[in-house]
């Protein structure tokens, strides 16, 4: 037999020269191999790709990202809908690490919408001075307070337009809020989910209440809520803005833009972020689901 051939266990023989996908050189390092794997793995859908073929496309990553965080949820610790909707507009242009590590004092000082509804607005921005913008926030929280007190009997409401009328809460926050603390569905266009559906070529659409309407199209109703978990945590730990980490993707066959980050396997892995590459999450207080795959809860507030 040359060189250039060799036989299968069927007795089939095959040419060195042949599809790359048909067989990994025995010679090759294991990082060589998931790195040509995953190199030849990623068919690029594409633009013309077919409505029935799209949503088979998105259904299946959705269903690959559910295996890999089974333990998805909403980053932002709360107890009840009260503190999430508070919590959730104090996340804007900061994180929900920092939010997490900020509402516990809050919380403390002012556990019901009457408490800080009534709070001084001065010692209320020197709480939220870690999450930034803590004037204007100051301003939304203590409003949605009086808001809830004085026309929702204290009791924050369960459903889109009542939540949206409350100062500072737009569609998205409201969509945490009902799909999380009502078990209502709602997706949630944050930027993670924005970059990630359009590198999916999901939609094109730019403005988040279009991808809102274009994606929730491609999925049941009642799948809104974690297909936003999902997707979210999939970009935050792998998927990044600036380096995704393609050579350490689940969906990497599954992506049109596959090959715009890091496809080294080796290196890929150093990117991730969060449980995925071993450092602390964003809630002081996980699920225990997280917990039990392997999650770090984060640090409060001037530790370490």
């Amino acid at each position: 037999m040359s060189a250039a051939s060799k036989k299968t266990s069927s007795g089939e023989t095959v040419s060195k020269k042949a599809s790359p996908g048909e067989g990994v050189s025995k010679k090759a390092s294991p990082s060589e191999a998931a790195s040509k794997k995953a190199a030849i793995a990623a068919p690029v859908p594409t633009r013309n790709e077919s409505r029935t073929a799209l949503v088979r496309r998105a259904r299946r990553i959705n269903r690959e990202l559910a295996e890999v965080y089974p333990y998805a949820h909403p980053e932002l610790d709360f107890e009840n809908p009260f503190q999430l909707v508070v919590a959730t507009v104090l996340s804007a242009q900061t994180t929900d690490l920092r939010v997490n590590q900020t509402t516990p004092a809050l919380f403390a000082r002012y556990p019901t919408p009457e408490d800080l509804a009534e709070a001084n607005p001065e010692e209320v921005e020197e709480i939220l001075r870690p999450t930034g913008f803590f004037r204007a926030k100051t301003k939304s929280v203590i409003g949605l307070s009086r808001a809830l007190r004085d026309d929702f009997g204290g009791e924050v409401p369960g459903r889109l337009e009542d939540l949206v009328k409350l100062p500072g809460v737009g569609r998205k926050t409201a969509f945490v809020v009902l799909g999380n603390a009502f078990g209502r569905p709602g997706i949630t266009v944050d930027t993670h989910f924005q970059r990630l559906v359009r590198r999916w070529r999901w939609t094109e659409e730019t403005d988040p209440d279009k991808i809102e309407k274009a994606v929730g199209g491609l999925f049941p109703k009642s799948e809104w809520t974690m297909l936003s978990h999902h997707v979210i945590f999939h970009g935050r730990r792998i998927c990044h803005a600036r380096k995704p980490a393609c050579g350490a993707c689940p969906i990497a066959p599954l992506c049109p833009a596959y090959g715009e980050g890091e496809t080294d396997p080796e290196k890929a892995k150093k990117l991730l972020k969060y449980e995925k590459g071993g450092f602390p999450g964003q809630r002081l207080n996980p699920p225990q689901a997280y917990l039990d795959a392997g999650g770090r809860p984060a640090p409060p507030l001037g530790a370490g």
